[in-house]
């Protein structure tokens, strides 16, 4: 308890004003050539060096690159961001390479301690802080002020899709019976998983979480959502149609849905569901689904 405490009075002394002198009528630090290569609503990523890609340390991760782009376009330096399913870090380490205020949550405390082994293993002098925390994500309004965040950005756990064994069936041959062959790759079997949940189940407790999260987000504040849509069963979930009813539901307003094109990325895809079964695979692409906070009528 008194950890917990003291870990809210950190959140709470996170200053989040500027550190840049932009005009503040500005969305964002970025420049009219970056402004509008972000307008183009698909996007491709690179893998680096400090990205994760190993599944068995986590089995759902996104590039730093990513993470990047989205802190850049919404946030200016020294403001706040907060990955309420912060996974393995990688959120909090592009906050921290663009000088931006950061805090993550997760109820898996050894994605906790990833998260901030790999913050500190980068030490620098910046006044901006970035760090996780062992919460259950329904509980971060208990760390907040209200109007204090500038992006909520995160990759969810995706409902139960993780929660069965795996089978590879979009990969090619050989490949299919590699080390993720028949392995559950589950976050955990903590019943408050989102990621144990079916559909209905998992839509309403992301509800919850999020209409306790718009308080703290600012006026015109975005929130990015990064989700696939997945098979199961040889029926299709649209996890995205889900999240998008889920948040507007409480308050949010969708912005812009951009794909996030992996097939740069993705290597050895095989033939899935031919010839008479036609599937596009989740594998090739994702949503980035943009929320923003909207103004008072």
């Amino acid at each position: 308890m008194l950890e917990n405490e003291m870990l809210r009075e950190e959140c709470r002394n996170l200053m989040g004003n500027r550190l840049c002198d932009c005009k503040t009528s500005h969305l964002s630090c970025i420049t009219a050539k970056e402004w509008l290569k972000s307008q183009i609503g698909v996007w491709q990523f690179q893998y680096e060096k400090r990205d994760i890609r190993k599944k068995d340390i986590h089995p759902a991760v996104f590039p730093l690159a990513l993470a990047n782009k989205c802190i850049k376009l919404f946030t200016h330096q020294g403001e706040i961001v907060l990955d309420p399913f912060v996974g393995s870090g990688t959120t909090l380490l592009a906050a921290k390479d663009l000088g931006r205020n950061s805090v993550g949550f997760d109820i898996n405390e050894d994605y906790v301690n990833l998260s901030n082994e790999r913050i500190e293993s980068d030490p620098d002098d910046s006044v901006c802080k970035q760090f996780a925390i062992c919460d259950d994500a329904i509980n971060i309004n208990n760390y907040f002020s209200e109007d204090s965040i500038k992006l909520i950005m995160t990759s969810p756990p995706y409902a139960n899709l993780l929660n069965r064994k795996r089978k590879n069936k979009s990969r090619r041959g050989d490949k299919r019976k590699n080390e993720q062959f028949d392995k559950v790759e589950q976050y955990s079997q903590n019943p408050r998983d989102l990621g144990t949940m079916d559909m209905k189940t998992y839509s309403d407790e992301l509800a919850k979480i999020y209409e306790n999260l718009l308080p703290l987000l600012k006026t015109k504040g975005h929130c990015i959502v990064n989700v696939p849509d997945f098979w199961m069963d040889n029926k299709r979930y649209p996890l995205h149609i889900s999240v998008v009813n889920a948040l507007e539901s409480v308050g949010y307003e969708l912005r812009n849905t951009i794909i996030w094109d992996r097939t740069n990325i993705v290597n050895g895809v095989g033939i899935f569901g031919w010839p008479s079964n036609y599937i596009t695979m989740g594998t090739t692409f994702e949503y980035l689904l943009d929320f923003w906070k909207p103004p008072e009528p």
